[in-house]
């Protein structure tokens, strides 16, 4: 087949875009008719072209227009004559209007059921333009932000008395949103842009003027906007209605959850309020019920963390312990493996503080501190039951700790955490607590450190060569034309630079070796050494393998791990 049979400007724009050269294309033409697959299609499938080259192809082939689409070229009327749910669903928004005409930037331009469904709601001909999917997506994320859902209902909000309402009220977001009631529209809108953000929690923080509603996104606390303060007590009021808490009770902490759907999946929203001096505080944990996928695989992709983290749980008894600050994944690797381990074949019962995420197949156990259920009590039980694995929450003092050191001593799997900053630290932490050394070496199969690093924005990172004295100091056995790559921020990203997060793993296993330096009572240091000679990667190399990948910057390892300690 010759170039003269193909469609030319395709052809030409194929090659000009970098895909492929004349004779590979020419072949991949060929590929295409032999097995009756259009060439866009082709390169997409095979992952041949990014999405914003196969953007601009559509564009070509359908002979509609292609923008290098920026939020600052939407008329905000246009883009919300189209309901966010079905832009954000669809990933298009409206650009402009011309007479009856509404333009559409779409990733999928030549989705006719969808324009139908958008002429039908608008009444307006829909022109059809093609932009790439991270454009469109930035687009929409600034247009139908919280900020300029909730402007206009602020500003017409009218308050209503209603604190003696009792009843739990339904908290499904989509019939919220479609509430005439003011407060009922914005509270909607604060939980929906929370979990359309990717935000693990949302502090709703009552300050002197206005109150302040923050989202906690990829461990970063972010600003989204401030209430008036006149509306103070009706917001949080109606928060309190729907998580089933007293609104008449604003002297003592509570705890409450809302349960709720947005966009076909469920939501648990874990309520948690605060007495301050300029009101009650709330902050809201979210946890995607139907989208929890508790797979080792994903969660520790890197080979080498993944068999070591593996060749722990293979032991039929023993205790495994988990270290790292609140808030550094540490539960959803402890319910990897828990789900690792959850083959049918085993008993397996967990005592919580909360129990965050349900888990098929598993007895899990929640503390009540009122009723005098403790970590303690609680697995005296669990030990008459029978249980092949125990996963304890958090190992806090001396009797939890001392019931966990026991059970894996006599024939149980045991996983939990501690507060500790490395892996060797959790030894001394343990001893502190008033476990003997020599029981800690006879059950500890190994102690895990794991950090949350955020991972950077494919769109706007950039190249640059690092500082001589940064190279010498981190990468000395790098090649001598090392790049690394820091974040410039864009519309993909919310201007930070970053895009989600993955963990970074210090795994040290017990050995012979280290077991006896145990129970001869050296020091962290001296264990650390001797794992690290013994093939341990720690907290700082791991760091610096992804630096080094392009995957992170120097600076986020920065924030995340102590860089002076190896």
């Amino acid at each position: 087949m010759t170039k003269l049979q193909t469609d030319n400007s395709l052809f030409d724009e194929i090659i000009r875009l970098g895909i492929a050269d004349e004779e590979k294309l020419t072949k991949l033409y060929e590929q295409c008719a032999q097995s009756g697959k259009n060439i866009i299609m082709y390169l997409k499938e095979n992952n041949l072209a990014t999405d914003d080259q196969l953007a601009k192809l559509i564009a070509l082939s359908q002979k509609i227009d292609f923008v290098n689409l920026s939020p600052d070229m939407i008329e905000p009327i246009a883009a919300h004559l189209i309901p966010y749910e079905l832009s954000n669903e669809q990933n298009l928004i409206g650009i402009r209007m011309e007479g009856d005409k509404l333009y559409v930037a779409m990733s999928s331009p030549m989705n006719l059921a969808i324009r139908d469904q958008i002429e039908m709601r608008t009444g307006c001909k829909v022109i059809p333009v093609a932009a790439t999917p991270n454009a469109i997506k930035g687009a929409i994320r600034y247009h139908f932000n919280v900020q300029n859902v909730t402007k206009q209902t602020i500003a017409s909000m009218r308050l209503k008395k209603n604190a003696e309402q009792e009843k739990q009220v339904s908290a499904v977001l989509d019939q919220l949103q479609e509430s005439h009631d003011p407060v009922s529209s914005l509270v909607a809108s604060i939980l929906s842009g929370a979990i359309d953000s990717r935000a693990s929690d949302i502090h709703i923080e009552p300050q002197e003027k206005d109150m302040a509603v923050r989202y906690r996104i990829d461990g970063i606390l972010r600003k989204e906007l401030d209430i008036p303060s006149s509306a103070q007590a009706e917001i949080i009021s109606h928060l309190k209605i729907l998580a089933n808490m007293d609104i008449a009770e604003k002297r003592l902490p509570q705890d409450g959850h809302i349960t709720t759907t947005h966009h076909d999946k469920e939501y648990d929203l874990r309520v948690s309020s605060l007495p301050s001096i300029v009101g009650e505080k709330l902050v809201i944990r979210i946890l995607n019920k139907s989208g929890s996928k508790w797979n080792l695989n994903n969660i520790a992709p890197d080979p080498f963390d993944n068999q070591r983290i593996r060749k722990l749980t293979d032991n039929p008894y023993g205790m495994i312990l988990l270290t790292g600050p609140t808030g550094s994944g540490k539960t959803t690797t402890l319910y990897s493996l828990l789900q690792l381990l959850n083959t049918g074949k085993n008993n397996i019962v967990t005592v919580e503080d909360p129990v965050e995420y349900r888990l098929a197949g598993i007895t899990q156990v929640q503390t009540n501190l009122r009723a005098g259920l403790t970590f303690a009590s609680a697995l005296r039980s669990i030990l008459r039951q029978d249980p092949d694995v125990i996963l304890i929450g958090e190992i806090r003092d001396f009797e939890t700790a001392e019931i966990a050191v026991s059970a894996a001593m006599t024939g149980h799997l045991v996983l939990s955490t501690l507060h500790t900053n490395d892996a060797a630290g959790a030894i001394s932490r343990l001893i502190n607590l008033g476990v003997p050394s020599f029981m800690i070496a006879s059950s500890l199969l190994g102690a895990v450190a794991q950090r949350l690093i955020r991972t950077s924005c494919s769109s706007c990172k950039e190249s640059y060569t690092p500082d001589p004295q940064i190279k010498k100091q981190f990468f000395a056995n790098a090649p001598a034309d090392m790049v690394l790559y820091r974040n410039s921020g864009c519309d993909n990203c919310a201007k930070t630079g970053y895009m989600g997060r993955k963990s970074i793993y210090e795994i040290l296993p017990v050995t012979a070796a280290i077991r006896d330096m145990m129970i001869a009572g050296k020091s962290d240091t001296e264990i650390k050494r001797k794992a690290i000679s013994e093939g341990m990667k720690t907290l700082k190399t791991s760091g610096l393998q992804h630096v080094l990948a392009g995957s992170t910057s120097l600076e986020e390892l920065y924030r995340v791990v102590d860089m002076q300690v190896d």
